[in-house]
């Protein structure tokens, strides 16, 4: 591709849009452009780093067993009403009605459509195994879509769907795709973690997520630091033994106490004397159009997604004001496990259960008890796992300590079971003629996200500096001087014996400032350089190595040669 002819704007200034580093370099390199509030177009530079991501993963879907086709983006309605997720998945499904009046939304994930398609095909056991995939654009109406494109309405998705006739198939396809996945993140040159995740609104029993290590990421990883477990910590399981109590001798008595506007535990803490971890947070939730109140340890951050598996909620929030009141009878900041009204489920985590002399709302404006005591004052609560992991806790397998890294997820695995299958009669006949439902699983790939991904983790000052296998060019040959026709026509000849060779290569050719080019290339991140100028009259060129910033003088004759020496070790 020569650079004269080709549609790259780069930018020199970071645009006021721009937060995080992907977001700042896709736009400052020319990769995409916002047209709307998540929407962006993508121009040619990160189309083709999107390409190389999509064409990584066709081979190894279709190592896997894997086989393409391509679903519509418009889907009915009445394939959401069947599993239910119509009224469930909430403002993130944008719905419409067509011009006679049918109801419609735009796909952010093709769960339904694929069983709808399947049902109608695989009626016996020698249909399966199978598995479909799509790459394919996706539309979720986020709330507050930011960062680029790694929270984007609309985005580029690989998403897999495979059928079995029993469990151990699930798990047979499931391993293979979690290999397949992880020979995807592996050629596509990135630090990544398999951890052990929750299933989200996509349902099943089973998942791994496929996390990018880098500091900005969105998503926190407990991972151990003597074997190789990892998970998210929305999942991560804590040590259920006892947590030893601070306070000695004899129960306290139990007192009232005025604590005017203090709501927050630090609040109430310091107004009182006391350490964090002698008070008990009194949490109530609406879980199904339910109450529920949950209580945990001042100083530990309850885990909503162990909590709503607990309570198999498909719906789960903190309760409005008006049900705290009616649940204690004071406003929010002042609930107690004491005195709580109606029949309501009363949770708490593992964290609270060798407490003593401890303090809590007391369910009274302005208020809280001191003093409080199990068995003495009240019961103890159902008691579980419901917090989240920190690096004080032991790994779960092995018991080493545990550290807390940031990542970006990428990838998602699950084994989703009947969920789908039974909702919506996709059922097959086994070996001995009875009629059963699918077993499925679910693999989905954030394709543009896996290259915003990868800048984040992969940049300096300069620019980006993008692994090669998902780099937009491999080689940028730059003339210095396209006026000098000597310059000129080696750069034209390198060009042409680069193409050759099958070398992803940008020529340079603009009539441009040597400065400027070297910045722009340097922006784009392209792995190697080779810069013709006026060392050519002695048969010289320069090659430099983004990575390293690296810059040695080499042989014109031989810069292909050791161009493609240095490319086999980047």
């Amino acid at each position: 591709m020569r650079y004269s002819r080709y549609f790259l704007p780069t930018l020199k200034e970071v645009p006021a849009e721009a937060e995080i580093i992907s977001h700042k370099l896709m736009l400052r390199a020319g990769m995409i452009r916002r047209l709307a509030s998540g929407l962006y177009s993508y121009l040619p530079l990160g189309l083709r780093a999107i390409r190389k991501v999509e064409n990584i993963i066709r081979e190894e879907m279709n190592a896997a067993g894997g086989i393409e086709l391509l679903l519509p983006m418009v889907q009915p309605a009445e394939l959401w009403k069947e599993t239910g997720r119509w009224e469930l998945y909430g403002k993130e499904l944008l719905r419409f009605k067509d011009r006679h009046d049918r109801e419609f939304c735009l796909g952010p994930t093709h769960e339904e459509v694929i069983t709808d398609l399947v049902r109608k095909h695989l009626r016996s056991y020698r249909d399966m195994p199978l598995c479909l995939y799509q790459i394919q654009t996706k539309f979720r109406d986020e709330i507050r879509p930011r960062f680029g494109l790694m929270r984007s309405r609309e985005f580029i998705m690989k998403d897999a769907y495979s059928f079995d006739m029993d469990e151990e198939g699930l798990d047979r396809i499931y391993q293979a795709m979690y290999r397949a996945y992880c020979n995807i993140f592996e050629r596509c040159g990135l630090d990544y973690r398999p951890v052990e995740a929750d299933t989200g609104s996509i349902g099943g029993h089973v998942s791994h997520e496929f996390m990018v290590i880098a500091d900005t990421g969105e998503d926190k990883i407990a991972c151990c630091t003597g074997c190789s477990y990892a998970a998210n910590v929305e999942l991560a399981p804590c040590a259920i033994g006892d947590t030893p109590d601070a306070s000695t001798g004899k129960e306290d008595e139990l007192r009232e106490v005025s604590t005017p506007g203090r709501k927050r535990v630090e609040d109430v803490a310091e107004f009182l004397g006391v350490t964090p971890d002698r008070l008990v947070k009194t949490l109530i939730y609406i879980a199904d159009a339910s109450p529920v109140v949950v209580l945990i340890r001042g100083d530990m951050e309850l885990n909503e997604v162990k909590l709503k598996n607990i309570l198999e909620a498909e719906l789960l929030e903190l309760a409005d004001e008006e049900t705290v009141r009616s649940l204690t009878g004071a406003p929010v900041g002042f609930a107690g496990p004491l005195g709580i009204k109606g029949d309501v489920r009363l949770l708490g985590d593992y964290s609270v259960r060798g407490m003593k002399n401890f303090v809590s709302g007391a369910n009274r404006a302005d208020t809280h008890l001191t003093g409080l005591n199990w068995n003495r004052d009240l019961a103890l609560p159902e008691l579980h796992d419901l917090r989240v992991i920190t690096p004080e806790d032991p790994c779960p397998v092995c018991g080493a300590p545990i550290e807390i890294k940031r990542g970006i997820e990428v990838g998602h695995v699950f084994k989703l079971g009947t969920k789908y299958s039974e909702k919506m009669g996709a059922t097959f006949l086994d070996k001995q003629g009875r009629e059963r439902p699918i077993i499925m699983g679910c693999y989905g790939i954030g394709v543009g996200r896996t290259v915003a991904a990868a800048i984040e983790q992969s940049n300096d000052e300069k620019g980006m500096v993008l692994p090669r296998p998902i780099s937009p060019f491999e080689v940028v040959i730059t003339v210095v001087n396209v006026k000098d026709e000597i310059q000129k026509s080696a750069g034209d000849d390198l060009y042409q014996a680069f193409l050759s060779r099958g070398i992803d290569v940008l020529l340079d050719d603009r009539n441009e400032r040597p400065g400027v080019k070297f910045k722009d290339a340097e922006l784009i991140g392209i792995p190697l350089r080779i810069t013709v100028g006026r060392k050519l009259k002695d048969g010289l060129v320069e090659l430099t190595v983004r990575r390293t910033g690296e810059t040695r003088d080499i042989s014109y004759d031989d810069s292909l040669k050791e161009a493609e020496k240095a490319l086999s070790a980047y």
